[in-house]
Protein backbone atom coordinates (compact mmCIF):
# COMPACT_ATOMS: atom_id res chain seq x y z
CA UNK A 1 0.00 0.00 0.00
CA UNK A 2 2.80 2.41 0.89
CA UNK A 3 4.46 1.91 -2.49
CA UNK A 4 1.18 2.70 -4.27
CA UNK A 5 0.78 5.94 -2.31
CA UNK A 6 4.36 6.94 -3.03
CA UNK A 7 4.01 6.21 -6.73
CA UNK A 8 0.76 8.18 -6.94
CA UNK A 9 2.36 11.12 -5.16
CA UNK A 10 5.38 11.04 -7.47
CA UNK A 11 3.19 11.01 -10.56
CA UNK A 12 1.03 13.91 -9.41
CA UNK A 13 3.85 16.30 -8.48
CA UNK A 14 5.06 17.14 -12.02
CA UNK A 15 1.50 18.06 -13.00
CA UNK A 16 1.26 20.35 -9.98
CA UNK A 17 4.60 21.95 -10.76
CA UNK A 18 3.48 22.69 -14.31
CA UNK A 19 0.23 24.23 -13.07
CA UNK A 20 2.34 26.37 -10.73
CA UNK A 21 -0.55 27.58 -8.62
CA UNK A 22 0.92 28.57 -5.25
CA UNK A 23 -1.89 26.91 -3.26
CA UNK A 24 -1.46 23.67 -5.20
CA UNK A 25 2.29 23.68 -4.66
CA UNK A 26 1.87 24.27 -0.92
CA UNK A 27 -0.72 21.47 -0.75
CA UNK A 28 1.64 19.09 -2.55
CA UNK A 29 4.44 20.01 -0.14
CA UNK A 30 2.14 19.37 2.82
CA UNK A 31 1.21 16.03 1.24
CA UNK A 32 4.86 15.09 0.84
CA UNK A 33 5.63 15.85 4.47
CA UNK A 34 2.46 14.03 5.54
CA UNK A 35 3.81 10.89 3.88
CA UNK A 36 7.15 11.38 5.66
CA UNK A 37 5.26 11.73 8.94
CA UNK A 38 3.20 8.60 8.26
CA UNK A 39 6.28 6.44 7.73
CA UNK A 40 8.18 8.02 10.61
CA UNK A 41 5.21 7.63 12.95
CA UNK A 42 5.17 3.86 12.58
CA UNK A 43 8.90 3.65 13.15
CA UNK A 44 8.76 5.96 16.17
CA UNK A 45 5.98 3.92 17.75
CA UNK A 46 8.10 0.77 17.50
CA UNK A 47 11.24 2.57 18.67
CA UNK A 48 9.44 3.93 21.74
CA UNK A 49 7.76 0.61 22.57
CA UNK A 50 4.30 2.03 21.87
CA UNK A 51 3.82 -0.59 19.15
CA UNK A 52 5.29 -4.07 19.04
CA UNK A 53 8.55 -4.27 17.14
CA UNK A 54 8.08 -6.02 13.80
CA UNK A 55 11.28 -6.39 11.77
CA UNK A 56 9.49 -6.79 8.44
CA UNK A 57 7.29 -3.75 9.00
CA UNK A 58 10.24 -1.70 10.27
CA UNK A 59 12.21 -2.54 7.12
CA UNK A 60 9.22 -1.63 4.93
CA UNK A 61 8.61 1.69 6.69
CA UNK A 62 12.31 2.54 6.58
CA UNK A 63 12.43 1.67 2.89
CA UNK A 64 9.49 3.94 2.16
CA UNK A 65 11.06 6.72 4.22
CA UNK A 66 14.34 6.26 2.33
CA UNK A 67 12.49 6.60 -0.97
CA UNK A 68 10.84 9.78 0.26
CA UNK A 69 14.15 11.17 1.52
CA UNK A 70 15.64 10.77 -1.95
CA UNK A 71 12.91 12.82 -3.58
CA UNK A 72 14.33 16.26 -4.34
CA UNK A 73 11.32 18.38 -3.60
CA UNK A 74 12.60 21.60 -5.19
CA UNK A 75 9.42 21.68 -7.32
CA UNK A 76 7.53 22.10 -4.06
CA UNK A 77 9.54 25.16 -3.02
CA UNK A 78 8.09 27.62 -5.46
CA UNK A 79 8.57 31.21 -4.28
CA UNK A 80 5.33 32.71 -3.05
CA UNK A 81 4.29 29.56 -1.17
CA UNK A 82 5.36 30.46 2.37
CA UNK A 83 3.04 31.28 5.24
CA UNK A 84 3.68 34.99 4.50
CA UNK A 85 1.83 34.65 1.18
CA UNK A 86 -0.49 31.76 2.04
CA UNK A 87 -1.47 32.52 5.61
CA UNK A 88 -3.54 29.76 7.14
CA UNK A 89 -2.58 27.25 4.43
CA UNK A 90 1.05 26.42 5.16
CA UNK A 91 3.52 26.63 8.00
CA UNK A 92 6.54 27.02 5.70
CA UNK A 93 8.45 30.08 6.84
CA UNK A 94 9.94 32.57 4.34
CA UNK A 95 13.35 31.67 5.81
CA UNK A 96 13.37 28.61 3.51
CA UNK A 97 13.83 30.92 0.53
CA UNK A 98 16.15 33.28 2.41
CA UNK A 99 18.48 30.52 3.67
CA UNK A 100 18.24 27.96 0.90
CA UNK A 101 21.70 26.47 1.43
CA UNK A 102 21.03 25.81 5.12
CA UNK A 103 17.60 24.36 4.29
CA UNK A 104 19.21 21.99 1.77
CA UNK A 105 21.97 21.05 4.24
CA UNK A 106 19.33 20.11 6.78
CA UNK A 107 17.63 18.05 4.07
CA UNK A 108 20.89 16.21 3.38
CA UNK A 109 21.31 15.49 7.09
CA UNK A 110 17.80 14.00 7.04
CA UNK A 111 18.66 11.89 3.99
CA UNK A 112 21.84 10.59 5.63
CA UNK A 113 20.08 9.76 8.90
CA UNK A 114 17.33 7.91 7.01
CA UNK A 115 19.94 5.88 5.09
CA UNK A 116 21.51 4.85 8.41
CA UNK A 117 18.06 4.02 9.80
CA UNK A 118 17.28 1.82 6.83
CA UNK A 119 20.47 -0.11 7.50
CA UNK A 120 19.39 -1.11 11.00
CA UNK A 121 15.59 -1.09 10.88
CA UNK A 122 15.30 -4.87 10.79
CA UNK A 123 17.88 -5.54 13.49
CA UNK A 124 15.69 -5.15 16.57
CA UNK A 125 14.17 -2.42 18.68
CA UNK A 126 17.51 -1.73 20.37
CA UNK A 127 19.08 -0.84 17.02
CA UNK A 128 15.99 0.94 15.73
CA UNK A 129 15.48 3.36 18.61
CA UNK A 130 18.70 5.41 18.36
CA UNK A 131 18.48 5.54 14.56
CA UNK A 132 14.90 6.83 14.74
CA UNK A 133 16.07 9.37 17.32
CA UNK A 134 18.71 10.66 14.90
CA UNK A 135 16.15 11.03 12.11
CA UNK A 136 13.80 12.78 14.50
CA UNK A 137 16.57 15.20 15.47
CA UNK A 138 17.05 16.16 11.82
CA UNK A 139 13.31 16.76 11.49
CA UNK A 140 13.33 18.95 14.60
CA UNK A 141 16.32 20.97 13.35
CA UNK A 142 14.46 21.85 10.18
CA UNK A 143 11.16 22.51 11.98
CA UNK A 144 12.89 24.81 14.45
CA UNK A 145 14.22 26.98 11.62
CA UNK A 146 11.72 26.65 8.81
CA UNK A 147 8.28 25.70 10.09
CA UNK A 148 5.89 27.95 11.98
CA UNK A 149 4.32 26.43 15.07
CA UNK A 150 0.81 27.38 13.93
CA UNK A 151 -0.99 28.09 10.69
Amino acid sequence: MHKILLAAAALSVPALAQAAEPGDIAAARIGYFSLVNLEMGGLAAMAQGKAPYDAERARALAGDLKLLSEYLHDDLLMPGTSNAELAGKTRALPAIWEQTEDYRAKGMAFREAVAALQGVAGEGQEALAPAVGKVGATCKACHDSYRAKDF
